[in-house]
């Protein structure tokens, strides 16, 4: 475990901020149906840690959960708002550690083997039962960690567009993204350099994601929500051939969602997965770019569902 982490910094002129308030334009911009007057229930969660610390999540639906979602770096758990609307079942989506309303970490230590054991704490407490874990990116290699060190946390694995091969190259786009500014002028600012860096979303859905991810400060700019000090995010899940042997290690089924769009998982990252797991399966969901949930939500959900079921 850590050692106690202080708060993040205050959400500033943030009080307006209504996280559940987008779910139905989430839903319009998806096609799916959705009742006003009975919207999903969803709830704001947090488990405390042995370390001091905290872990936040959103509980989806009033049933024991059945999923549980890991965002990737710099994410926070409403990256899968959409999908979660699509699946229509009882998950919960974690903020991994610094990120999100997650406690952020003196160290700013955020490897995946280091944030495993808080995430497992966490998913003991909120779902127990779960079947299936599910994550992206950064939270797709912390998965793995997790599943090395608690086998029992879930009985089947779903990764959304990472391997263990991520290097730089294959995750430059993602990079030159996140080493952007600490602050920007204005939400206008922060806005815009999204858009620019994610093409393949919808200026709405950027909008939203935005609002869940960043914070007005007391002097009026905006930052991002997770935590920027770690010297070199990038190294915390760039060649990670430990995960690698865990992976190779473990008897869950797997799932892996590559992005049509993206060069994050490469050809040569698919052959050396089925070498270490032949009975892995591997589904490229057209038009997706990294963010599968981001771009193609309800077809990641209809992949999972079929998955989980």
């Amino acid at each position: 475990m850590t050692s106690a982490a202080p708060p993040p910094p205050g959400d500033g002129g943030h009080d307006d901020y209504d996280e559940l308030g987008f779910l139905a334009d989430n839903a319009a911009e998806a096609g799916l149906p959705f009742d006003p007057g009975e919207p999903p229930l969803v709830r704001r969660t947090a488990v405390d840690l042995p370390s001091g610390a905290t872990i936040s999540a959103l509980v989806w639906g009033d049933g024991p959960p059945e999923l549980i979602l890991l965002h990737g770096g710099a994410q926070n758990a409403h990256t899968w708002d959409t999908t979660a609307l699509a699946l229509g079942v009882p998950l919960v989506a974690i903020d991994l550690p610094g990120h999100g309303h997650s406690s952020w970490r003196p160290t700013a230590d955020y490897t995946p083997a280091s944030m495993a054991d808080d995430v497992a704490v966490a998913a003991g407490v909120l779902a127990p039962g779960a079947t299936t874990l599910v994550g992206m990116s950064m939270g797709g290699l912390t998965a793995i960690a997790l599943l090395h060190a608690h086998p029992h946390v879930a009985a089947r694995l779903a990764l959304v567009d990472i391997t263990p091969g991520v290097d730089r190259q294959k995750a430059s786009a993602v990079i030159a993204f996140v080493a952007g500014p600490p602050t920007f002028d204005d939400f206008d600012a922060i806005l815009e350099r999204t858009i620019a860096h994610n093409p393949t979303r919808s200026r709405s859905s950027l909008e939203r994601g935005v609002r869940h991810n960043a914070r007005p400060n007391p002097d009026g700019t905006w930052s991002w929500r997770y935590d920027r000090r770690s010297p070199d995010r990038a190294a915390t899940m760039l060649n990670r051939t430990d995960l690698w042997d865990a992976l190779g290690g473990l008897s869950h089924p797997l799932l892996l969602a590559r992005g049509s769009l993206s060069p994050v998982v490469g050809n040569d990252d698919v052959a050396h997965l089925n070498t270490l797991r032949p009975d892995a399966r591997v589904v490229v969901v057209d038009g997706a770019g990294h963010s599968i949930q981001g771009d193609r939500p309800v077809e990641l959900a209809g992949l999972l569902r079929d998955y989980h079921a």
